[in-house]
């Protein structure tokens, strides 16, 4: 029942493009590679990158797109083939730069530069031992490597920096790996470990730069190293300045497919683990309470340290929820009662026991919590639950684990389904939210019309100019919301704040409360004054308060806010239509703006044109209690 998985993915893309189908069934690769390693993934990545990037837009206008540059010392090419198929396992198209060979310092230092025209989602600067050790002296010392390290790593902060100051992307830096055959040409060993304090300070100082610098990542290489992939390839390295090696770029690439799908928007947001053999050993039913293994003996250990694992990506702000077939009182019983369980039944907003196809739960799940499928990663050791999933929802990530229980941990972390740039507060949160939100579907249920049930929610708004430290809050919602996302332009933080400090424009952030509880910031609204208009630029609410009148209380607001300046006449709004904003087409037109053709652009890419003159006032709903005060907010002077 489960989809095969390809032996060869790259037969089958060279098949395709034979028959001159490869664009057509671009949206299949995705499945395609779902499962592949590094290692199939970089060899059917080669035959894709062959693939012109329009072609695929042209049939497939909604794909996700990335620009994607790579510059470094040595020689970048190889790096293009595992990145193509990286991206394409996620459902991305990679529209490549490739800058010119050992130009990294150039490219990065010129902001007239090819790599700053080509406006890249993701500028990456491959660092190598290279760049240190063709610049040390021969006969060369530890001093030597020091001075050295000390001036390249001086030069990537001010490139960093120069970078976050002219590009709207994200600098990707690397860690540098230090082969043993560099370190090896030292024979006394106190001069090895002296090379290499010296070097492990360097890399410090360069992960550092990720901690500091909100345009910067760095993808630390050693993680990668310390599960037996070889830092570089002599013959590659000596005759074709390939300096790393092709395992250690499919694993970085794979590091990267990571952080494109978060850029583009796609993190995940759910974990749904199966129970019986998932996450503990036995079937409860068959064996009883006392007869599954949660810890203890070989297998009972290695289920332990899968529940903590998930009990671990739970405390950060990723969604846990259990979906079984069994009977419900007994699977609460071992959540609440056995002795020896790490995850309890308060780890998870909800627990799912009962005899439905799990595609169903996964369903209901998702409309409890008002969040879309395409955000659930689900974890089974069966092959029937999984191809179920699969098939019924194929935009489920779907994690494949199996009567190896010392695997599962593995196999949860490989893709990096929850990665993000950083935490934010509303993060540490958000499992408590969400709770909330499975009371408030619940509660809905009691009442005989949602008119009523929004009477008794007691929903509480409040509107501010946004804080320094709203900032990174504000980022992630740009990137993580899909539904309630007028424009879908993804702003990273510095350029937020650049918005924010701009004069004439500002951003308003959106709180919300209720009988629950208080729901955190859960919306933004980009604004700016131009030509005796106020632009609405874009506009977010988190799909947690969906339905409750907010984006009325908001754009009333907006609108009040332009109705008392004497300078502003009207208000405008755009809306860019994606695959996944639909629910959103007719917000303006609902709350009386009118179609403004001649406001957009005529290129097509801010979508479509409303204006509202002002000659109406717009209130907020009667159930809800609205507490905006923007003063300020146009004057360039927040965050």
């Amino acid at each position: 029942m489960e989809t095969p998985v390809a032996a060869d993915p790259a037969r089958t893309l060279l098949d395709l493009r034979r028959d001159g189908r490869l664009a057509a069934e671009y949206p299949a690769v995705r499945a395609l590679l779902a499962e592949a390693d590094t290692r199939r993934t970089a060899h059917a990545g080669r035959v894709l990158a062959a693939l012109d990037p329009d072609e695929v837009l042209a049939a497939h206008p909604d794909t996700p797109a990335l620009t994607v540059a790579v510059v470094g010392h040595g020689t970048v090419g190889p790096l293009f083939g595992p990145l193509t198929g990286e991206l394409a396992r996620h459902g991305l198209l990679l529209r490549p730069y490739q800058g010119v060979f050992d130009s990294w310092v150039f490219e990065l230092s010129d902001p007239g530069s090819a790599l700053y025209a080509a406006s890249p989602d993701l500028a990456l600067c491959l660092l190598d031992p290279a760049v240190v050790f063709d610049e040390v002296p021969l006969p060369w010392r530890p001093a030597d490597v020091a001075r050295v390290l000390a001036e390249k790593t001086a030069l990537v902060e001010k490139l960093a920096a120069r970078f976050a100051d002219t590009a709207r992307g994200t600098l990707v830096l690397n860690t540098l790996p230090l082969p043993r055959s560099h370190s090896a040409q030292l024979i006394d060993h106190r001069s090895r470990a002296e090379l290499g304090a010296l070097w492990r300070e360097a890399n410090a100082r360069l992960l550092r730069l990720g901690t500091d610098n909100a345009s910067v990542v760095v993808i630390d290489l050693d993680p990668l190293l310390a599960e037996g992939v070889p830092a570089a390839d002599p013959r590659l390295d000596v005759y074709a300045k390939v300096h790393l090696s092709e395992p250690l770029l499919a694993a970085y690439a794979r590091e990267i497919g990571h952080l494109a799908r978060h850029v583009a928007g796609l993190t995940s947001k759910v974990l749904v683990l199966d129970l019986d053999q998932t996450v503990w050993g036995g079937i409860l039913g068959d064996d009883g309470p006392e007869g599954i293994e949660v810890a203890g003996g070989h297998r009972g250990e290695a289920f332990r340290a899968f529940q903590r694992v998930a009990k671990q990506i739970g405390s950060q702000g990723v969604l846990l929820a259990a979906v079984s077939k069994n009977d419900r009182e007994p699977v609460l019983e071992v959540l609440r009662d056995h002795p020896d369980m790490t995850l309890r039944e308060e780890d998870f907003v909800r627990v799912t026991a009962d005899w439905r196809p799990k595609s169903e739960s996964i369903t209901a799940l998702a409309d409890a919590l008002n969040l879309a499928t395409g955000g659930f990663v689900f974890v089974d050791d069966s092959t029937f639950e999984r191809g179920q999933v699969r098939r019924e929802l194929p935009e489920v990530a779907v994690v494949a684990v199996d009567d190896e229980p010392a695997l599962h941990v593995e196999r949860l972390l490989r893709d990096g389904w929850f990665d993000v740039r950083r935490l934010t507060g509303e993060d540490s949160a958000r499992a408590e939210l969400y709770r909330g939100e499975v009371a408030r579907s619940d509660f809905l249920q009691g009442f005989a019309s949602v008119a009523d049930y929004l009477d008794e929610l007691g929903v509480q708004v409040r509107l501010r100019p946004v804080t320094s430290e709203e900032l990174p809050r504000v980022s992630q919602l740009t990137l993580r919301t899909n539904q309630f996302n007028l424009t879908t332009r993804r702003l990273q933080p510095a350029e937020v704040a650049a918005y924010a400090a701009a004069e004439g424009s500002g951003i308003l952030t959106v709180r919300s409360a209720d009988r629950f509880g208080d729901n955190g910031l859960v919306g933004a609204v980009f604004l700016e004054r131009r030509d005796g208009e106020l632009r609405i630029d874009n506009f977010l609410l988190s799909c947690r308060v969906f339905s409750r009148g907010i984006e009325q209380g908001v754009l009333s607001a907006v609108l009040a806010l332009a109705a008392d300046d004497a300078g502003l006449h009207a208000v405008t709004g755009h809306y860019r239509p994606t695959p996944r904003n639909h629910i959103v087409k007719d917000l303006f037109p609902r709350y009386g703006f009118a179609p403004a053709p001649e406001e957009a652009d005529p290129s097509g890419a801010e979508g479509l044109a409303f204006r509202h003159d002002l000659s109406t006032a717009l209130h907020p709903p009667g159930h809800l209690r609205l507490d905006a005060d923007p003063a300020g907010l146009l004057e360039g002077a927040h965050a």
